[in-house]
């Protein structure tokens, strides 16, 4: 909202000054050229300069413009604040966003003005979160609209199918995902999608039966035991998402030292 504020104001000021300042300050100019004698050249440049908030506008539009077409469009950037998508992704991850997979959207009004697409199972998007959409979430789609959704001992069944776990042996965390070492690393497949997840066997699991209905998605957080998702406040509408996150350009964790240079670069699957 604020860049798109900025970049109206902006090119506001820069089209009013191409239409009506800019041909009133020439007119002033070239009356004091056709009042006869010598021409002072410090009254001719003050008659030509732009004012300063012109200046400005017509300095930043472009660079405003720019960021919020990208931003709306093509790419924007989140940071993880939270270990619910732990061991996928960790606290102080710095992720880039694809804003047009699902679709083009416009900025503020967040409609979808060209289908591209939706979210298949295994997906891992950001989203407007339902209870308060001024909040960004980040889970993985593991029901899309028309599955039977069920979890259970810690298992995913999606219309009737057992979603298979290997075992991939004990969590190490580190930084602020140090608590979460000692947890159980299974590998399991959504659709083409394999990643890796988080069980806390002393924990109980929050049962699921729901069907998932049209224009909806049932998402969970791959830290299945510490994720806040549809198992406690239900689905997220299409019109909530944002995008699908695809890659990590940065982590930065203090409690873990600082940068993880190991995380730059990696996609997120």
């Amino acid at each position: 909202m604020i860049l798109v504020a900025a970049t109206l104001v902006t090119g506001l000021v820069w089209a009013a000054d191409a239409l009506l300042w800019a041909p009133r300050r020439r007119q002033q100019a070239a009356a004091l050229g056709a009042a006869g004698g010598q021409v002072d050249r410090g009254e001719l440049e003050a008659a030509l300069k732009e004012p300063t908030l012109v200046e400005y506008s017509k300095s930043f539009f472009p660079v405003i413009l720019a960021v919020l077409l990208l931003r709306s469009f093509l790419v924007e950037p989140f940071r993880i604040p939270s270990g619910s998508m732990m061991p996928t992704l960790l606290v102080g991850d710095f992720i880039l966003v694809n804003k047009y997979e699902y679709g083009i959207r416009l900025p503020v009004l967040n409609t979808k003005v060209v289908d591209l697409g939706s979210p298949e199972s295994g997906d891992v998007v950001v989203f407007r979160f339902p209870k308060d959409p001024s909040i960004d979430y980040i889970k993985r789609v593991v029901g899309v609209p028309g599955d039977h959704v069920e979890y259970r001992n810690k298992t995913l069944y999606i219309n009737g199918g057992k979603v298979a776990q290997i075992p991939a042996g004990s969590y190490i965390g580190a930084g602020s995902g140090l608590s979460m070492s000692g947890a159980d690393v299974r590998r399991e497949a959504l659709g083409d999608v394999e990643h890796d997840i988080l069980v806390m066997t002393n924990m109980h699991g929050v049962p699921v039966d729901a069907v998932v209905p049209e224009g909806h998605y049932f998402v969970m957080g791959d830290n299945r035991d510490n994720s806040n998702d549809s198992r406690y406040w239900g689905f997220v509408p299409d019109e909530n998402l944002v995008g699908k996150a695809f890659m990590i350009w940065m982590n930065w964790d203090s409690a873990a030292g600082g940068v993880a240079w190991d995380r730059i670069g990696n996609s997120i699957e």
